[in-house]
């Protein structure tokens, strides 16, 4: 799509987003639901559910509230659904090409050197800041420090002038909404409708994470700080923050002889998904099947229709739009297009959704080769895509992915587990050149070590987003807003590595909005996503195993949030859940 179509779309998204608030204050509409209710109407399941929560989203609107104060609120969130919109907006355009002699980028893999676009003169290569892949290429295996330190700073600088003050405006007005309606704060509002239910408990649990992560973090970085002393000579040599990619990479070659590069030859796009689908298939009771799509915003636009083995029965679609371009969204997620539900007529609204990736494209002479790294990416966000088309949920407020914040991404979570095992990978992982060799044995249980030996980095930076977000959440009101720049950098380096001097990574965190005082649900889900695997790990079949998938697709998938969701885990497990194949599995005694 174009510049001029991209900018009109986000000029109407403000207009329906408007609208959208607006619905929330049809007085007339809440009139004659809370008259209803008064009534008593005996409502079980999702019915009794939907009346609750519904009731319960009018109050957080402010319904409750005196006429001005509910129309100054309903000004306040317009408002901040503008703001929000011109955030997520920089975020997307922002771009920054950085130009690299060949020399410079020593260590570089070919596969961003040959890639298309990249050479740009005889001696020139251009490296886009915001193509993720394309930075992560650099900041992994550039053996220059100087190199690294400027692509990162770099990369924690996108959006930074525009979204400086945009995230000023922002965190005033949530506190400004959320104070208005009686709570604390923002973190409060957002996370009521969580299974945490407040920003103190959330906070708790991350920094209780972040504690117990210590030790490992700093065994860690010195082992990272080794490997720079020996590669530097400079023995008073310290980690920064655009080290610590590059060094665990090194270390992962020179420890456990795990070459992320050289995996690639076993990941082939095609072969991936191909070996995906064939799992996801078989586990879930599924068929897929590709169709012409109606419509296309790319010509490699890929539609998938999904429907039940045994009976046939059509379940939903999903889109492929796998490769980046210039002004795409570009990190990984999956989109919700058309929700599940069930019509007056009783038939059921199949659902839609897009999977929307960056992967690195195919070249010339080989095709799109994926690390690892890409192969969990792919398993993780394909499991979105089944939460939503798998939904059985009557009304679209519960279907799918509609669960609580800090449940929505377990399943996921889960799914990666499967890209780590022998026989999972056995059947589709093989080299693209000679599809007879297949990973070796040895090789994989070197690269599931070498995931372990950094997982106190990987924990503490992921813990460092989630921290500051809370922080600046629950600490930042209108007195204090000019400093949340500082408050935020203050945060991030002290819970993980410092910050680039003159740097701001929130102007670049789409997460900021969206997933507002909500990013400690990833470590919230993957604890719960830990416990959820160990149904399969015990399981006959292993990752493979029918009847664990089916039940992940009845009692998880399907149900969606039209009951609580520690039913559907409970459910699930066939039991309480516990946090110990978490704690294990990170290293936190």
């Amino acid at each position: 799509t174009s510049a001029a179509m991209r900018d009109t779309a986000t000029d109407e998204l403000k207009h329906i987003q408007e609208w959208a608030v607006g619905l929330d204050y049809r007085e007339d509409v809440y009139k004659a639901i809370k008259a209803y209710a008064d009534m008593q109407p005996k409502l079980a399941g999702e019915e009794a559910k939907l009346l609750e929560e519904t009731l319960r989203d009018y109050r957080r609107a402010g319904l409750a509230l005196p006429k001005a104060e509910r129309d100054e609120v309903e000004r306040l969130r317009k408002e901040l659904s503008n703001v929000s919109t011109d955030f997520s907006s920089n975020v997307t355009k922002s771009q920054k090409a950085l130009k690299f002699t060949k020399a410079e980028l020593d260590g570089v893999p070919d596969s961003l050197l040959s890639a298309p676009g990249v050479k740009t003169g005889d001696d020139e290569y251009t490296v886009m800041v915001n193509v993720t892949w394309q930075y992560l290429a650099v900041a992994e295996y550039a053996k220059s420090e100087a190199v690294r330190k400027k692509i990162v700073t770099e990369q924690h600088s996108l959006a930074m002038a525009e979204n400086d003050s945009l995230i000023e405006k922002i965190l005033t007005l949530r506190h400004q909404i959320a104070t208005k309606l009686g709570y604390k704060n923002w973190a409060d509002y957002q996370i009521e409708v969580k299974m945490a239910k407040d920003g103190a408990t959330a906070l708790a649990f991350e920094q209780k994470l972040n504690k117990g992560l210590q030790p490992k973090f700093d065994k860690e970085l010195e082992e990272f700080r080794q490997l720079k002393v020996k590669e530097t000579g400079d023995a008073n040599a310290k980690i920064n923050i655009w080290d610590w990619r590059y060094y665990a990479e090194q270390l992962k070659k020179e420890k456990y002889t795990v070459d992320a590069e050289a995996l690639r030859d076993y990941f082939p796009m095609k072969s991936v998904l191909d070996g995906m689908f064939t799992i996801y298939q078989r586990i879930f009771g599924l068929k897929f099947e590709r169709v012409e799509a109606p419509y296309k915003w790319i010509d490699d636009l890929q539609l998938w229709a999904v429907s039940d083995t045994k009976s046939g029965e059509p379940l939903g679609f999903f889109y492929l739009d796998m490769y980046p371009r210039e002004g795409k969204f570009n990190h990984f997620a999956v989109f919700g297009i058309t929700d599940g539900k069930q019509l007056a007529d009783g038939t059921y609204q199949r659902p839609v959704c897009s999977l929307v990736c960056n992967f690195p494209p195919p070249s010339k002479d080989k095709p799109s080769l994926l690390q690892h790294d890409d192969v969990v990416t792919m398993f993780h966000e394909f499991g979105h895509a089944m939460h939503d088309v798998l939904t059985r949920a009557k009304f679209s407020r519960f279907a799918g992915t509609s669960v609580p914040g800090d449940f929505v991404e377990a399943p996921s979570q889960m799914l990666e587990a499967w890209v780590w095992d022998k026989t999972v990978l056995d059947s589709f992982a093989a080299d693209y050149r000679d599809p007879s060799k297949k990973i070796p044995q040895e090789i994989l249980k070197q690269l599931k070590a070498s995931k372990y030996a950094i997982y106190g980095t990987f924990y503490r930076r992921q813990l460092s987003f989630g921290i500051t977000d809370l922080v600046l959440h629950t600490q930042v009101d209108a007195s204090n807003v000019k400093d949340s720049m500082a408050l935020a950098n203050k945060t991030l380096s002290e819970t993980f590595l410092p910050v680039p001097e003159n740097s701001y990574l929130i102007a670049h965190l789409g997460h900021f909005v969206g997933y507002d005082a909500g990013y400690y649900g990833y470590a919230w889900a993957d604890a719960i996503a830990a416990d959820m695997a160990t149904v399969f790990e015990k399981a006959p079949d292993g990752y493979l195993d029918v009847n664990a998938g089916l039940r992940l697709r009845n009692e998880v998938y399907a149900v969606g949030n039209s009951r609580d969701v520690n039913e559907s885990i409970e459910k699930f497990l066939g039991r309480k859940r516990s946090i110990e194949p978490f704690l294990k599995k990170i290293g936190v005694e």
